[in-house]
């Protein structure tokens, strides 16, 4: 299945506390939950005004469905085409 980085611009993310990120996770889990199968959160990362998610889904329209579904924003979906990591210097 296509892997996707998403790009979600969220003023101050870096500050959201503890509760804040737990709710926007069980927010999403429960859209994917709705959603079906085809879509996977894999993890994210949050950085000072954005979130980085990873995403599994076999197209960047179920990406978007999401992204609506939760209200959450999508600024920039990129679909990955190949993924390296230190064993790809070996």
């Amino acid at each position: 299945m296509p892997k996707y980085v998403i790009e979600r611009e969220i003023p101050e993310a870096g500050k959201l506390t503890a509760e804040q990120l737990k709710t926007i996770s069980q927010t999403s889990c429960g859209v994917i939950r709705e959603m079906g199968p085809e879509i996977q959160w894999v993890n994210s990362y949050v950085t000072t005004d954005k979130i980085y998610c990873i995403y599994n889904a076999p197209n960047e329209e179920m990406i978007l469905e999401h992204a609506k579904q939760g209200g959450f924003p999508a600024n920039s979906i990129s679909k990955v085409s190949v993924i390296i990591d230190p064993v790809t210097a070996e």
